[in-house]
């Protein structure tokens, strides 16, 4: 699910303090204080935004998803430690649903973007006519345990394509859930960037399948993309907990409950305080995720 990805609760206008009316030292002091730290604050959530929001690696990159210079990442926010106990819900959200159900088949397209090459090389899904009916199983066999996954054609008939061909040629065996959120209001794990810093993809694009009644509540599969329309590719988060973001963000299927027990260890461990972090709140798990092998059916 960067961003969910270079993706936290939308914020309202800030307004600014009222001045005393008389001025004293102590005074601008404090205001010019409130002023910086919301300023931080906004920079913060600008550089990463929602779960689904892909990293920019530098400006050259023109928004691409691949690699950041490790001294950009590793200065540019500190470590992040969870410091109290994580709270996580029992029992799943309810999947949602398409009002009005898709034409059967679809036409998918996916777009090669070659200012954002793939560090691992492979093959773009077929163009063309997809059914949007019936599900797929997924296996993710990670060192943190197995996570199945329901794929959810009705959904998302090219996303489903997409990850079904990604998992199909190894693209995400090796890789590692680079980020790990716990807060209220954001709680999931994101994962399918081969580059490992949220910056990460396979060298193209898919479009979004996004509908007005996307909600992202514990057990849902859902693709991370950056602050723009139509440019997921690989990565992918799993909300394992609340998770209050717009319904921007495909929505593709849904995780079994053993995975979901698998989530909520890796979630109990906490941000891992010797990683850099992001300043958000999210960071690398502590309890590492890294796919040993991702199986098929059909």
């Amino acid at each position: 699910m960067s961003e969910p990805g270079e993706r936290s609760q939308p914020h309202g206008q800030w307004q600014p303090p009222v001045p005393p009316k008389q001025s004293s030292a102590t005074a601008i002091a404090l205001v010019t204080g409130s002023v910086v730290v919301v300023v931080v604050m906004v920079l913060a959530f600008l550089a990463w935004g929602y779960p689904g929001f892909l990293r920019k690696p530098d400006a050259q990159a023109g928004g691409g998803f691949f690699t950041a210079p490790a001294s950009t990442t590793a200065s540019s926010t500190p470590p992040v430690a969870v410091t109290s106990p994580v709270s996580i819900p029992g029992g799943r959200a309810a999947m949602p649903k398409r009002t009005k159900p898709l034409a059967d088949p679809v036409t998918c397209a996916f777009t090669p973007d070659p200012g954002a090459p793939a560090p691992k090389k492979v093959a773009l899904p077929p163009d063309g006519p997809a059914p949007s009916s019936g599900t797929a199983d997924v296996r993710l066999a990670t060192s943190a345990g197995a996570i199945g996954l329901t794929l959810d054609r009705a959904l998302a008939p090219c996303t489903v394509v997409n990850f079904l061909s990604l998992a199909k040629q190894g693209f995400y065996d090796g890789t590692s859930c680079h980020r790990l959120s716990v807060t209220s209001g954001l709680q999931m794990l994101q994962c399918g960037d081969p580059v490992g810093d949220g910056t990460g993809g396979p060298g193209y694009t898919i479009r979004d399948e996004v509908f007005p009644e996307l909600t992202y509540g514990r057990g849902v599969l859902a693709m991370a993309k950056t602050t723009q329309p139509d440019t997921g590719g690989s990565q992918f988060f799993l909300v394992f907990g609340e998770t209050r973001i717009p319904p921007e963000y495909t929505v593709f299927g849904s995780i079994d409950d053993a995975g979901l027990a698998v989530l909520d260890r890796v979630a109990r461990g906490g941000i891992d305080p010797a990683k850099p972090g992001i300043g958000d709140g999210s960071g690398p798990p502590k309890t590492p995720v890294t796919f040993t092998g991702v199986t098929t059916t059909p």
